[in-house]
């Protein structure tokens, strides 16, 4: 692994926003504000109900000591306490633990919004969101499918968002994401791969890889076997890689997609490029489920989570692995202090 770790001098600031009021984010996002890594690599700015942190915290069995503004207060330069954004929008008396409802949706897509918003006006310097749960979010807002179709919808986003799944040294981008699988084939084209490609470079370097070195998969069994199972590895694949290293991509491809994640986790290669979700999603929840996570990349800042869902058969028990979290937003201040340092040397 070659990870840069310089960082700009003081602590990035990251949003944090509450995911579903009914599952395990609550509680996940109370303990992170009193864990000791994360709070001394980030000033957090966690966005949700003073209610539902309040009570987190009581489950999550942490003393929160906070500083609260309301939305719109102007973030201050320093403060010794993590600062919590109170939208005041969701009383958690009225919503079932571990149910879906549309009101716990809307108040987890409410959070999101304020902190991308934050993000765009460049008070932050990264965002990250305990998770969220699509039914929720649907009831609440019925055009969702993710969070990076949502993001599309929103004014003044520019740039589209792609997901990278990360567990401790190694990465998972995909050319294709939420779509059937009976649609992946046609998706899968030079153009498209070849973003891939340039994307996971970029945003690997972004997260302090020097030069990352990046596998691709093939689409169809033992990557097509020369033609005798399909022809997207000779036709488009190929090709696009061998454009990715005109370019300077470090990659290495098409390679059969049952192995070549066994390669990686020997140490072979830092990401693997796959063709579609449950290609790359399946290897990687089997190496690092607890501590998995998720990015959106592309746009002008970065967007994390863990790579876990809301949980609701644990939710209110005190019990949520923290692991993820805890990487999610370590990434998110590395990245987050990245983008710091760069724009003091552009200044």
């Amino acid at each position: 692994m070659n990870i840069n770790e310089n960082a700009a001098p003081n602590p990035p600031r990251v949003a944090l926003a509450i995911g579903c009021p009914a599952g395990i984010a609550p509680e996940l996002t109370a303990r992170m504000l009193v864990e000791p890594t994360v709070t001394s690599k980030t000033r957090l700015v966690t966005v949700g109900d003073r209610r539902v942190i309040e009570r987190a915290a009581r489950i999550a069995g942490v003393d929160l000591a906070l500083e609260f503004l309301r939305p719109g207060d102007d973030l201050p330069d320093s403060s010794a306490r993590p600062i919590f954004v109170d939208r005041a929008d969701l009383d958690p008396a009225t919503i079932p633990v571990g149910a879906i409802s549309e009101a716990g949706g809307r108040s987890a897509l409410g959070n999101f919004k304020y902190a991308i918003e934050m993000a765009m006006r460049g008070e932050v310097d990264a965002v990250a969101f305990s998770p969220f749960n699509k039914s929720a979010m649907r009831l609440a807002y019925p055009s969702y499918e993710d969070e990076g179709v949502f993001l599309a919808e929103m004014p003044g986003i520019d740039g589209t968002a792609s997901e990278f799944n990360i567990i401790p040294d190694l990465w998972n981008a995909r050319v294709t994401s939420h779509v059937p699988i009976s649609g992946v084939a046609a998706l899968i084209t030079f153009d498209r791969v070849l973003r891939g490609l340039r994307l996971t470079d970029r945003i690997m370097r972004e997260s302090g890889y020097e030069q990352p070195r990046i596998a691709v998969a093939g689409l169809n069994p033992h990557a097509g076997d020369n033609g005798n199972f399909g022809r997207e590895e000779i036709d488009v694949i190929a090709p696009a890689i061998a454009a990715g290293q005109r370019q300077g991509i470090v990659c290495q491809g098409p390679l059969p997609s049952d192995t070549v994640f066994v390669r990686a986790r020997k140490g072979e290669f830092d990401a693997v490029l796959t063709m579609y979700h449950d290609q790359g999603q399946i290897a990687i929840k089997l190496l690092g489920f607890e501590q998995g996570v998720t990015l959106l990349g592309g746009l002008p800042f970065p967007i994390l989570t863990a790579a876990h869902g809301s949980a609701y058969d644990i939710a209110g028990k005190g019990v949520a692995n923290p692991g993820a979290m805890r990487e999610a937003l370590l990434l998110a201040a590395r990245m987050g202090a990245r983008r710091q340092g760069a724009k003091a040397h552009a200044a």
